[in-house]
């Protein structure tokens, strides 16, 4: 089992890393809430990992911090229809303090707001997730170290942030003419120095 991947960041969009190791790049797919702590491109990172079998493919989901690699691993095995996809989404939308705190308050109406999760889904997040969660940790997020959270600095275009948001809502379940419509919004009211994960929250919410 891969728990964690530590080496060499040689690409990166809002939903996926590209990390070299060994002689080896591993793609891994993230939220855009580990997305938006990478460093740059070309410098150390470390993400918490769980690999993801199925009968035809085998995918690695990377985070942040251990806990919401835990919290990932408790979507997908424990809430029923819940997926890897619905997971990153849900991950994406929501930290994992307001996760936490929504599940213990039984907040379905903001759990609902997750793009893929309805009133039902929402739901069975409470019903199956609240006794599941400590509650000595619920609402709170270990730090991650200096060495694995980092703000990019790499400038990018406008149009190139609006298009890799738009891809990232669409590879969320977003109709392709709804994303874009979504994103365009997002960058009129965030302003043109928004970052792609800014775009892409404030387009979720």
């Amino acid at each position: 089992m891969i728990t964690s991947v530590s080496g060499i960041l040689v690409a990166a969009t809002p939903l996926s890393a590209v990390i070299e190791t060994g002689g080896l790049g591993y793609e891994v797919h993230i939220p855009v809430t580990t997305a938006e702590r990478l460093p740059g491109v070309g410098q150390n990172a470390k993400l918490h990992t769980l690999a993801v079998y199925r009968e035809d493919s085998a995918t690695l989901y990377g985070f942040a911090s251990q806990e919401e690699r835990d919290f990932f691993r408790l979507l997908v095995e424990k809430v029923t229809g819940v997926g890897p996809k619905m997971a990153l989404s849900v991950l994406s939308k929501l930290s994992l303090a307001s996760l936490k705190g929504a599940i213990a308050a039984g907040d379905v109406g903001l759990l609902a707001k997750c793009p893929g999760i309805g009133k039902k889904t929402a739901e069975r997040l409470v019903i199956e997730l609240r006794d599941k969660l400590n509650s000595a940790d619920l609402g709170t997020v270990a730090a991650s170290s200096s060495a694995d959270v980092a703000q990019p600095t790499a400038a990018i275009g406008p149009e190139n942030k609006i298009r890799d948001a738009a891809l990232a809502l669409a590879a969320l379940g977003y109709k392709t003419a709804d994303a874009d419509k979504a994103v365009r919004q997002a960058w009129i009211a965030l302003g043109a120095n928004a970052t792609t994960e800014a775009l892409i929250k404030k387009a979720l919410g």
